[in-house]
C-alpha cells in the first residue's frame, strides 16, 4: 500500500532542489502558453504552500514576458474572512513574491450571506466545519472571477502531503487549473523555497488551514492526528511506526473520491 501511494503522489525519496525549482517554472510557463491564457491568480495566505508556489509563479511569468514580449502577469490575491490573526505573514510572503498585481476580497460578506440563506432555507445552524468548506469555496471562486476577467489561470498549492490526506475542500482549494506543488512532500517544499532565499519566518510557519472560527489557527499536524515529518518519511518510502502507516493509508482510502470528480458508474476506482 505504501508504495502505491507513492507512485500515486509522485514522491521521488530525494530531490535536487535547484532542479525542481527549474522544473515547475518551466511546467507554468509551458502550460500558460499552451492553453494560450495571459497569466496565473493564487491566493496567498501566508503560509508555507501559498508563498512557495506565488514565488514560482511570479518568475514564470518574469521570464515569460522576458522571452516573448508577451504581456503576462501573476495576480496575487489576498482572500481574509474579516480580519486575519495572520495577515503579517501574508504581508511578508507578498513580500517576498513580489507580484505584478495584487488584489484584496473580503469574502466575510459573501460568506456569511450563503450561512444565512442556508439557515433560511432548512431552519438549520451550518455548522463550523461546513462554514470553513464555504469559506474556501468563495476563496476559488473569487480567484476564478479574476482569472476570467484577466484571462489567467487558477493555481492550486495542492502537494502530495495534501493529496494523500485529502487535506483540502472539495471544491475550494482543490479546484483550479494546474497544481505546480504536485509531488512534492512538505519539508521538500521547505527545501525548494530554501533555495529561492526565503525568509525562515516564511519556511517555518506552523501550517494551518485556518478555515474554523471556533478553532483559529488550528495547526495542521492537531487535525490530522500525525506531524508532517512523519507523512513525509512514510511518502519518501522510508519506515514509519506501523500506527501512523495505517492512519495515512486509512485516510488516503477514506478521502479517494476527491481524486476523481465527478463520479460515474463507469469508474472503476470506487467499486
Amino acid at each position: 500500500m505504501q508504495q502505491h501511494i507513492i507512485e500515486s503522489t509522485h514522491v521521488k525519496s530525494h530531490i535536487d532542489p535547484v532542479q525542481e525549482v527549474r522544473r515547475r517554472i518551466d511546467f507554468l510557463k509551458t502550460y500558460v502558453k499552451r492553453v494560450g491564457a495571459k497569466g496565473l491568480v493564487l491566493g496567498i495566505s501566508g503560509g508555507q504552500d501559498s508563498t512557495l508556489a506565488g514565488k514560482l509563479c511570479q518568475h514564470a511569468m518574469e521570464e515569460l514576458r522576458a522571452e516573448t514580449g508577451g504581456d503576462y502577469t501573476f495576480y496575487a490575491v489576498r482572500l481574509p474572512y474579516g480580519e486575519q490573526h495572520d495577515e503579517d505573514d501574508a504581508k511578508r510572503a507578498l513580500d517576498f513574491i513580489r507580484p505584478d498585481k495584487t488584489f484584496t476580497v473580503n469574502i466575510k460578506p459573501a460568506v456569511d450571506a450563503s450561512v444565512e440563506a442556508f439557515k433560511q432555507a432548512t431552519t438549520l445552524e451550518l455548522g463550523d466545519f461546513h462554514k470553513g468548506n464555504t469559506k474556501a469555496r468563495e476563496r476559488m471562486k473569487v480567484q476564478y472571477d479574476i482569472a476570467a476577467t484577466f484571462g489567467a489561470l487558477v493555481v492550486g498549492t495542492d502537494h502530495a502531503a495534501e493529496y494523500v490526506t485529502g487535506f483540502y475542500t472539495k471544491h475550494g482549494d482543490g479546484a483550479a487549473d494546474l497544481t505546480p506543488l504536485t509531488g512534492l512532500s512538505k519539508r521538500q517544499g521547505k527545501a525548494l523555497l530554501h533555495e529561492l532565499e526565503a525568509h525562515e519566518s516564511l519556511i517555518y510557519k506552523v501550517p494551518t488551514a485556518d478555515l474554523e472560527d471556533n478553532k483559529p489557527g488550528l495547526p495542521d499536524e492537531v487535525a490530522l492526528g500525525m506531524t508532517y515529518d512523519q507523512l513525509d518519511d512514510y511518502l519518501e518510502g522510508k519506515a514509519v511506526d506501523p500506527a501512523i502507516a495505517e492512519r495515512i493509508e486509512t485516510i488516503f482510502k477514506r478521502s479517494r473520491h476527491k481524486h476523481h470528480m465527478p463520479a460515474s458508474l463507469y469508474d472503476e476506482w470506487w467499486r
